[in-house]
């Protein structure tokens, strides 16, 4: 739920606005069950979640409701829970959405969603190993291998 209000209230920047606006392309593709294609205003079994706001000719369960709720209101927790429960039931009843979405949860998941600023010092004292200064490493290792240890 923190990735989808962060999204939707502008973090990431142009890269955020970028996985806000796939997640809305993809919430907005028909429903899928079995290869076929569910009616316009149809939804999978229990796909809306309690509480859902319904908005003219959006197809209830589909999301999109969920979707411009939380964008109106970025903070709004119930809006974001509302979302990723649709989102989880349409996944379950769609395979090709559950796909889709999981592909678009990881590409999300790499966007730094903090500040960009990186503030590195290093001041007296003599360094006897290597000094790696920057803002998210993963994977880095020292000497040996992490199969070696």
């Amino acid at each position: 739920m923190g990735l989808l209000t962060a999204l939707a209230g502008g973090a990431g920047g142009e890269l955020g606005r970028q996985a806000w606006t796939g997640l809305g392309e993809l919430v907005r593709r028909p429903f899928r069950r079995g290869g076929a294609v569910v009616p316009e205003g149809s939804a999978p079994e229990g796909s809306a979640p309690e509480g859902s706001v319904s908005e003219g000719s959006v197809s209830e369960g589909s999301g999109e409701a969920e979707l411009a709720r939380l964008a109106r209101d970025p903070g709004d927790a119930a809006a974001a829970r509302a979302l990723s429960v649709v989102l989880h039931r349409r996944a379950a009843a769609d395979a090709e959405f559950e796909e889709r979405l999981r592909r678009w949860d990881e590409a999300a998941r790499r966007i730094s969603l903090t500040g960009g600023d990186v503030h590195n010092s290093i001041s007296g004292g003599t360094f006897s190993a290597p000094v790696i200064q920057g803002r998210d490493f993963t994977g880095t290792t020292f000497g040996t291998s992490p199969a070696d240890g």
